[in-house]
């Protein structure tokens, strides 16, 4: 089934569902990363490049998730997460599914979700030969992006998943070509010898205050605020997250100390990348937002961060 141009959905969104049955699949999927092993081959598309990847993906009896990426075509790439937090890596692989990028399932805010996206049940389909549900989440406003998922009736797990822009146009394709969900084998989770260990420095909680957001677009909160520590860096990043529930981004926020930087702006696929220079009372601080939303968005956010007592965000 090919992605639906969000410029068609008005037709498609006067199906009459229930809501519940919409509140059933959300569930479904907010639930099964957590409490669903499986394994099997997917292709991920992004600014018209693919990669195809095996994934075995492990829940232990305690609740620990784990799970082995490894990138099939081109220079082999792997990375092993537990809980979501990488262990080793090898290559580019890791920046790829940082963010979770190539696993759509997300710790989804369900009851909040309608608040920012038109969400319809559309029809069925089939992928990687099991039945599926496709799932539509349209965005109510210009600050974020359109979903197309296609979910698993048996378990709930996405088997295809499309991000479309506001003219209906693909940003980034996840879709499972296999899938087995059998529990991995334990030898299929042990990464190979090239999978070097990751390692940080501890990262402080930010201290209350230190800086705020003028603007943030319409249903997104704060969900993550850190002082993190490169091992090759003196200087801390202040680091914070956002998310409405489905769509986030990232707010890095770096003191210069001199150094000369320009201002960029630059989108791969669904991410963007927007950095501004900002002078403070401490000096010049580098502001650099990330994430799957619109550049327009990212650059508006950008703009808006301020050093100092938090104040009630503009919407």
């Amino acid at each position: 089934m090919r992605a639906i141009p969000l410029y068609l959905l008005g037709g498609l969104l006067a199906l009459p569902v229930q809501a519940s049955e919409v509140q059933d699949l959300l569930g479904r999927l907010a639930a099964a990363e957590r409490q669903q092993s499986f394994q099997g081959t997917f292709i991920y598309e992004r600014n018209g490049s693919f990669s195809t990847h095996a994934v075995w993906h492990r829940v232990e009896e305690g609740g620990e998730v784990r799970e082995r990426l490894l990138q099939l075509d081109g220079p082999a790439q792997e990375v092993l997460k537990v809980d979501g937090q990488a262990q080793c890596v090898t290559g580019a692989l890791a920046d790829q599914v940082s963010e979770g990028q190539a696993w759509p399932a997300r710790q989804l805010a369900v009851e909040q979700l309608s608040n920012w996206y038109d969400i319809r049940v559309v029809g069925q389909s089939r992928i990687a030969n099991r039945p599926a549900v496709v799932l539509v989440l349209a965005p109510k406003d210009q600050h974020r992006y359109g979903f197309e998922l296609h979910l698993d009736r048996e378990t709930g797990l996405p088997l295809k998943s499309l991000l479309l822009n506001e003219r209906g146009q693909l940003l980034e394709r996840f879709q499972f070509a296999q899938l087995d969900t059998s529990v991995p084998a334990e030898n299929a989770m042990q990464p190979s010898s090239s999978c070097r260990p990751v390692r940080f420095r501890a990262a402080d909680s930010m201290a209350e205050g230190t800086w705020r957001s003028d603007w943030l677009p319409p249903g997104f909160t704060l969900t993550t605020a850190q002082v993190r520590r490169a091992p090759s860096a003196d200087d801390p990043v202040t680091y914070l997250m956002y998310g409405d529930g489905l769509a986030r981004f990232s707010v890095f926020l770096e003191p210069l100390k001199g150094r000369v930087v320009e201002d960029a702006r630059s989108q791969l696929g669904p991410t963007v990348a927007v950095s501004r220079r900002m002078s403070t009372d401490s000096g010049d601080v580098m502001v650099t937002v990330v994430g799957e939303i619109p550049l327009g968005t990212a650059e508006r956010i950008a703009l808006s961060m301020r050093a100092g007592v938090p104040e009630q965000a503009s919407q």
